[in-house]
């Protein structure tokens, strides 16, 4: 059974093609806010639960989706979330994501963010077409998270890396505002566009990630296009239109389920010289307003956890 929704895009005719900080393109991660205009285009939306057995899977569509029941269920303890539930992902990752032929080797989870879709919560499900991480942004996540030795982290670059985000929804069926997503194979490398990602400035070292998930306070609405106070602390990709996109989404995702979605691949077919034909590069994806939600719908409720993982080859 398929949907419809209104997806918002980046419109090309306002990007600027610029690498300088400030002119080339920016979104700022604590508000509704960038340097590009959006476009609204209406699309049909299949259900994930429709699809033929095996056709959409991470290295091909981009996502996956798995039955897999967490221990953890509320999600309002970071502790309990840093150290139970990353312990969970991570074990699901690797079954899922490990072959014969390509183990599974090194997880390591840098980040997560749970958001509550009520008027009063910073953090709102997103509502543009995205992808989290570019190239150059993945390689720096590696840097600064894989390992503190030097000489591994270079070998770690060389090797075959993903990004990963797994996404779960929290306390009931995430029927309000669900997930929607791109199958890869329907889009085109020219449909993205890198995107600076725009942080407020945070007392101490600008050099130094600031954890402010849970102290974010909603930005004065009327400064929205001023980029005083902030500094660019990360690269995203933006999408334009494409009529050739296929969106998708998991009609009433339930907590006891997670969906993978693949944000960069080392190895996926765009990668120049070490690319593997037919291997996804990425998921654009988004929240939207799905008009067949029951108007008695809970609000959305989701985590998600994003994850480096690295492959090794199997011993001989």
């Amino acid at each position: 059974m398929t949907t419809s929704g209104i997806f918002r895009y980046a419109d090309p005719a306002t990007i600027v093609d610029s690498d300088v900080p400030f002119v080339k393109p920016w979104a700022k991660v604590d508000t509704d806010a960038s340097s590009y205009a959006r476009i609204a285009k209406q699309k049909t939306v299949a259900n994930v639960r429709d699809a033929p057995a095996g056709d959409l899977a991470v290295d091909r569509s981009g996502f996956a989706l798995y039955n897999s029941p967490a221990t953890e269920k509320l999600f309002v303890d970071e502790d309990a979330i840093r150290t139970g539930y990353y312990a969970e992902v991570e074990a699901l990752v690797r079954e899922k994501l490990s072959t014969p032929q390509e183990p599974v080797t090194k997880v390591v989870i840098f980040d997560h963010t749970v958001r509550r879709r009520n008027p009063d919560a910073p953090r709102q499900p997103v509502q543009q077409v995205h992808v989290d991480q570019t190239p150059g942004a993945a390689a720096v996540r590696v840097r600064r998270h894989a390992s503190s030795d030097p000489a591994e982290t270079e070998k770690l670059l060389k090797g075959r890396y993903q990004i990963i985000n797994v996404w779960r929804p929290i306390g009931h069926a995430a029927s309000d505002h669900p997930l929607g997503f791109i199958d890869y194979r329907t889009a085109k490398l020219e449909d993205v566009v890198k995107v600076d990602l725009l942080y407020p400035n945070q007392p101490g070292d600008p050099n130094v990630e600031v954890d402010v998930r849970g102290k974010e306070v909603l930005p004065d609405p009327t400064k929205a296009q001023s980029t005083d106070g902030y500094s660019v602390k990360g690269e995203t990709y933006t999408v334009v239109p494409n009529d050739t996109h296929q969106f998708y989404y998991v009609k009433d995702m339930v907590p006891e389920e997670a969906l993978f979605i693949k944000c960069f691949d080392s190895r996926s077919e765009v990668q120049p010289g070490v690319g593997r034909p037919g291997v996804s590069a990425w998921t654009p994806h988004t929240a939207f307003e799905d008009p067949q939600t029951p108007a008695d719908a809970k609000g959305r409720q989701s985590i998600e956890v994003r994850c480096l993982v690295f492959y090794g080859e199997a011993e001989q």
